[in-house]
C-alpha cells in the first residue's frame, strides 16, 4: 500500500461525521473510516485513540459548528436542519452510551430553551424521522466514495468496540 498523507485532524473529525450520519456508529467499521476518511488506520488510532473515540470527536464538532449556531433558527420555524449525526445519537448511541447522552441531551435542553415549549425538540426529532432519506439513496451516496455499504458480519457484531 502506498503511502497516505498527513492529514489534518478537522478534516478527519469532519469526514467520519458525514459517514456517522449516513450508516449509523455500528454501520461503519474502522477500515470504512479508514477508505472514507482516506488515512492510515495507526494514524486514526493515534490521534483518536479508537472509533469511539472519533465518533465522539465527531458528534462535538457537529453539535459544536452545525446545530448550536442554529438553535434559535430551528426553534422558530418548521425548518428541519440536516442534524443527521446529532438525532442518530439521540436514537441509536445514547441508549448504550453515557458520554453520548449526556451530550445529547444538553443540546435538546438548549434547543427547548431556545425556543421557550419543551415540545420542540420531540417536533424536531418527528420531523427528521419522517423526512429521513431512504437506504437506497444512503447506498448510492456511500459507494460513490468508494466505500460498500455492505459490512463483514464481525465489523457490526452489537457492542463490538474498534
Amino acid at each position: 500500500m502506498g503511502r497516505r498523507r498527513s492529514f489534518d485532524e478537522g478534516e478527519v473529525v469532519e469526514a467520519a461525521a458525514e459517514l456517522f450520519a449516513r450508516r449509523t456508529y455500528d454501520g461503519v467499521s474502522i477500515d470504512d473510516l479508514v477508505k472514507w476518511v482516506g488515512v492510515h488506520r495507526n494514524s486514526l488510532y493515534g490521534v483518536f485513540g479508537s472509533k469511539r473515540g472519533l465518533y465522539l470527536a465527531a458528534l462535538r464538532r457537529h453539535i459544536d459548528q452545525d446545530v448550536r449556531p442554529h438553535l434559535a433558527r430551528v426553534a422558530r420555524s418548521e425548518v428541519a436542519l440536516t442534524w443527521d449525526l446529532l438525532l442518530l445519537a439521540a436514537v441509536d448511541r445514547a441508549p448504550d452510551d453515557s458520554e453520548v447522552a449526556e451530550l445529547v441531551s444538553s443540546v435538546f435542553v438548549e434547543l427547548d430553551q431556545a425556543a421557550g415549549d419543551p415540545g420542540v425538540t420531540e417536533a424536531l426529532l418527528g420531523r427528521w424521522l419522517r423526512a429521513r432519506p431512504d437506504v437506497e439513496r444512503h447506498r448510492e451516496t456511500v459507494s460513490d466514495r468508494g466505500v460498500p455499504f455492505e459490512h463483514d458480519a464481525l465489523e457490526m457484531a452489537p457492542g463490538k468496540e474498534i
